[in-house]
């Protein structure tokens, strides 16, 4: 006999479309003492898992009275034909019962919804084997229920994978065909396939259904097509268990032929199947079970995904969490070892499944983050998930505090000039996973208010290799969250950490965006270069030169950027208005010159006014930011706010605004039905609000537009740009833009020159 782990205590239970199911077994009923044989291929007997025999067997299934008061009961002995044309040899006690014989037969591995059938009659559950009246050596046939079921095909091919991979576990060679069987299922589940079009029109149907995949997936679970595979795999046979691992692996393929997306989307809960039985059996070190355990982080991550539309999501987390809960370890050893290293998979799996808990919760408790009496070990009314997720998060912050101990201690043994090109130091290239953790540590803060906290702590007391790490990051939009911390980084840290919401470009010139540019026609040649260009042309990176010049490189591209921006924002330009207490500086737009002069890394001796940067970032405009933009209304509402009430009332001013365009004038409403509100001294801030945002906003609105889609068409992701400009301060952006006082920063100029 098998000596295999029993999984028929971990089968999943079959939903049941019908109000009660067809054949259930009655509380009275006993266990069935029987042994099987199979009498086609070699050896393979299965064995019961209720009992070995005999009257033993007898005596374990009734009462203890009974047991020593009845004599043992008679034996016989029948033949089943099984779905996968095996024959059956069953020796079986009198008094058991059909419904024990089917119970027997799905532990072993044949599905839990069949029947029986004797002499062309379907033989009822409660009845006992003796009421039969069979004939010696009778052969019943084994068919699979018939059920009120739209997809009875579905039905018929699950079973039968369930039944070839039962009798692979046998040590024969029959299961070799699974992983084509799967994939045939898999096909079926798609109802855009060539198979499924071809079933509508002979139906007469040419509409899909939306749930089709997953009505097709869970008649998988049901069938126990699942448990057979992984029984199959725990085989002693090398070959039975290569057949098994195949067809498992079906569902993990990331090739569209084998799975389409739209099936792939609706697998979580066979791969969560797979998972927890794996689990149970194989451990948590084995090799298929990791690959189940990404996959299926992978699958609950996608926009789309479901994992049951009728569970709960306290359901899902439950689900989730020991698989989180693994990981969680895996990292936690990873950062504490000599090196800190955690692998790449470690860390997406952590990502994807801390991404799905977080949506759970915001689900199950929409309003914020929780109370902190919620998840305390002595709050006995909490469920237990939640204060173990918040467990988990204050280990990995613990740990993460300890790794970033360590990395002071090695910034401290670093001379100054080391420290100041920390961004060549290969080390701490290895090291950046440190701030992918934060990163999922952050996203959980918004559940645990003192996870907050501490975070901010943890960063707080480590700045030097919180900027270190920062200053050493390549392209990766994720950390747009350390906007909330921007204060604790200096300014090459905040520097690089918009640099990376740029693309990448190209250092092969075959693939930048090649410009011609005539210095006689420079602004109408270099605007159309520019304005016709796609976005993606321009994430490319740019490559120039002049007509009738031989000079090329990054030294005439940066001629070219200061030339363009200065005669882009000359006086001269109607478009463009300088401040007039800073020549240098503007408050309208360059579109995407400004973008692609940052992404390139060129100070082009031009800043912007606060007041266009504060719209950018996406801040409110106050009364002291536009005294370098419009001195002249500053003044004016200075002296409305150190005015008296008479004074005030003197003014006669309403919430309304005249405006002088071409010889005529408008008179514009700061609010609805403003030209009849009067201002005073109770509401003179509220008018001097709306005024500003009516000059710098509102009446060139079209403008601002215009230069915020220009800017973000050179950002990789257009949808960043205000955290862009949210992570840095306007003085930043003027020494990113706009260099020293010079025109031109000569030392920048220099190191660009070939």
């Amino acid at each position: 006999p098998s000596d295999g782990p029993d999984l028929s205590m971990y089968r999943r239970h079959a939903k049941r479309r019908r109000e009660a199911p067809d054949h259930a077994l009655p509380a009275s009923s006993k266990a069935p003492v029987m042994t099987t044989t199979t009498h086609d291929g070699p050896g393979g007997a299965f064995s019961s898992s209720s009992s070995s025999g005999g009257a033993a067997g007898a005596s374990s299934s009734s009462s203890s009275a009974a047991a020593f008061y009845a004599p043992p009961p008679r034996r016989l002995h029948f033949f089943v034909r099984a779905t996968d044309s095996k024959t059956i040899a069953i020796h079986a006690a009198a008094d058991d019962t059909v419904a024990a014989v089917l119970a027997h037969l799905a532990d072993c591995g044949y599905g839990r919804d069949l029947r029986l059938l004797y002499a062309g009659r379907q033989l009822q559950p409660e009845a006992t084997v003796a009421s039969l009246g069979l004939a010696p050596d009778s052969t019943l046939q084994l068919a699979a229920r018939l059920r009120s079921t739209p997809h009875p095909k579905a039905w018929q091919l699950a079973s039968h994978i369930a039944a070839t991979a039962a009798s692979g576990d046998a040590g024969t060679d029959s299961a070799h065909t699974l992983d084509d069987l799967v994939k045939e299922y898999i096909a079926c589940c798609d109802p855009g396939s060539q198979h499924n079009r071809n079933d509508r029109r002979a139906k007469g149907d040419t509409g899909s259904t939306d749930r089709h995949a997953e009505d097709y997936l869970d008649i998988f679970l049901q069938s126990g097509a699942a448990i057979a595979l992984v029984r199959l795999y725990l085989s002693d046979f090398s070959f039975s268990r290569s057949y098994a691992e195949r067809a498992i692996r079906c569902f993990l393929s990331t090739d569209p032929a084998t799975l389409p997306p739209n099936v792939m989307l609706v697998t979580a809960p066979v791969l969560l199947e797979f998972c927890r039985l794996l689990a149970l059996t194989a451990g948590n070190k084995d090799s298929l079970y990791k690959s189940c355990r990404y996959t299926l982080a992978s699958v609950l991550c996608l926009p789309l995904s479901v994992l049951g539309a009728s569970k709960s999501p306290t359901k899902v987390i439950e689900q989730v969490l020991p698989f989180a809960r693994e990981i969680v370890e895996l990292v936690l050893n990873g950062l504490g070892s000599e090196t800190m290293l955690v692998p790449r998979t470690d860390l997406e799996e952590l990502s994807n499944f801390f991404k799905v808990l977080r949506q759970q919760v915001l689900l199950w408790m929409p309003d914020g983050s929780m109370p902190k009496n919620m998840y305390s070990r002595e709050c006995k009314r909490t469920d237990t998930w939640v204060w173990e997720l918040h467990e988990m998060s204050m280990n990995l912050l613990k740990r993460v505090d300890e790794c970033l101990k360590r990395l002071e201690m090695d910034l401290s043994s670093l001379s100054s000039d080391t420290r100041g090109v920390i961004e060549n130091q290969p080390i701490w290239v290895t090291r950046l996973h440190i701030l992918a953790i934060l990163t999922e540590l952050d996203f959980i803060s918004g559940i645990f208010e003192d996870v907050a906290h501490n975070l901010r702590f943890v960063l707080l007391a480590h700045k030097a290799p919180l900027n270190a790490l920062v200053r050493c990051s390549k392209r990766n939009e994720h950390l747009h969250w350390l906007k909330k911390h921007k204060d604790l980084l200096c300014f090459e840290a905040r520097r690089n950490l918009v640099l990376m919401l740029f693309s990448e470009g190209k250092d092969d010139y075959g693939e930048l965006h090649e410009m011609l540019i005539d210095r006689s026609r420079l602004l109408d040649e270099s605007f159309e270069y520019i304005t016709q260009a796609k976005p993606s042309e321009l994430h490319s990176g740019l490559f120039m030169e002049f007509k009738n010049e031989e000079a090329t490189g990054p030294g005439v591209l940066r001629e070219w950027f200061c030339m363009v921006s200065q005669a882009l924002f000359s006086p001269q330009q109607v478009l463009f208005l300088p401040c007039p207490n800073d020549q240098r500086r503007f408050y309208l737009n360059g579109r995407r010159v400004i973008g692609l002069a940052l992404m390139h890394k060129v100070q082009v001796g031009i800043v912007l006014d606060r007041t266009l940067f504060l719209y950018l970032a996406g801040r409110s405009i106050t009364l002291e930011d536009i005294s370098a933009a419009d001195p002249f209304t500053y003044a004016s509402c200075k002296r409305i706010l150190e005015m008296g009430a008479a004074e005030i009332d003197d003014l006669t001013l309403t919430f309304s605004r005249d405006v002088h365009t071409l010889g005529s004038r408008k008179t514009i409403e700061l609010c609805k039905g403003g030209q009849d509100i009067s201002v005073n001294i109770s509401n003179r801030e509220h008018y001097i609000d709306l005024l500003i945002k009516n000059i710098f906003v509102d009446s060139i609105s079209d403008q601002l537009a215009n230069f915020a889609k220009g800017f973000g068409d050179i950002l990789a992701n257009p949808k960043l740009r205000e955290v862009f400009f949210g992570c840095l301060d306007l003085e930043d952006f003027d020494r990113m833009l706009g260099g020293s006082n010079n025109t031109i920063n000569l030392k920048d100029w220099r190191s660009h020159t070939q």
